[in-house]
């Protein structure tokens, strides 16, 4: 039912409580509805009017409905404030107007109403009275309750690596754009550590892929484990490759974390008998602190980081390699 639809229902109904004519019929059909029809008068600030329905679907008596206080005392406190001064501002204005709230129960739960409210003006085009329907939508707020959680979730699963949990690159590439943005104040360092599990291909090709899934779960968990500040993110970046993102790290703080992911990484334990470099699991790293320099762009930073990383690879791996602070 569209506003204009509802606006000839009010102005019949209204005709009708006025003139008295067949009243009684009227009422039967409104009282047979779903909806709540109420009437308000303006002066009194008094009910002459509301439907029947309101017992069962509230718990509250129909001829316990006297004043607006009855109505704005039995709603969420939460909801209140604002229901109540956009009923009357709109109202002093002359237009007609919808508002959503929750209803206070008798047995103190509530119920979502959605009240359609046309404005009675009379001859001399003051307010008269006001005319509404309540309708129940508490099913569908929760379906919109229910569709904003799933939109959740899935923002949250494009954001999130599925094998690993960790964040994915995606996130990565969005956090360290924001953080970047964000530095600005030269004492603010900004720490990035890259690291690349050693000879990750033999372990695939020797175990098979699903223990090589395996390895990357182990290796994920690990690493959230020496994340320790609220702004710090740890994330796969791909394939072997994980990063942690760390703000307000300076370079000799960084080096410990990074150092930790590989005492971390070693006390998994994990069996590696085609590595040329140990007989367990390890990774190479590749850590740098920086303040954002004018100019520079969060993709230089991470190539920088990249080819620190490659030279741990070259260099013996299942080592740390860092250039300090810029």
């Amino acid at each position: 039912m569209n506003m204009q639809t509802l606006n000839n229902e009010f102005s019949a109904l209204n005709a009708r409580f006025d003139s008295g004519g067949d009243l009684a019929v009227y009422k039967t059909l409104l009282e047979s509805t779903n909806a709540i029809p109420w009437k308000i008068d303006w002066a009194t600030m008094q009910f002459s009017y509301i439907g029947p329905q309101i017992e069962p679907l509230l718990g509250w008596a129909q001829d316990s409905w006297k004043t607006v206080e009855d109505w704005s005392s039995r709603m969420h406190e939460d909801d209140r404030e604002f229901a109540v001064n956009y009923c009357v501002s709109q109202s002093v204005a002359g237009l007609d107007h919808e508002m959503d709230y929750r209803a206070l129960t008798k047995d103190n739960g509530y119920v979502w109403i959605r009240d359609v409210i046309h404005v009675v003006r009379n001859d001399a085009g003051e307010v008269d009275c006001l005319i509404g329907f309540m309708f129940d939508i508490s099913e569908r707020k929760k379906i919109e309750q229910e569709l904003v959680s799933l939109q959740e979730k899935l923002e949250r699963l494009s954001y999130e690596d599925g094998l690993t949990g960790l964040s994915n690159r995606r996130m990565f590439d969005k956090y360290l754009a924001d953080e970047w943005a964000n530095v600005g104040d030269a004492t603010k360092p900004l720490s990035l550590i890259m690291l690349d599990i050693d000879h990750f291909k033999q372990y695939n090709d020797f175990y098979g892929h699903l223990q090589g899934d395996e390895c990357l779960k182990s290796v994920a968990a690990a690493l959230k484990t020496v994340a320790k500040n609220d702004r710090d993110i740890v994330a796969r970046f791909g394939g072997e490759e994980f990063v942690l993102l760390l703000p307000g790290t300076n370079d000799a703080e960084a080096v410990a974390v990074a150092n930790e992911c590989l005492n971390q990484i070693a006390a998994l334990k994990l069996p590696h008998e085609k590595s040329a470099t140990s007989p367990h699991v390890t990774a190479s790293v590749g850590v740098k602190t920086i303040v954002p320099p004018a100019g520079m762009v969060p993709s230089d930073f991470v190539k920088s980081v990249d080819k620190l990383l490659y030279t741990a690879k070259n260099t013996g791996r299942n080592t740390v390699v860092s250039s300090g602070a810029i």
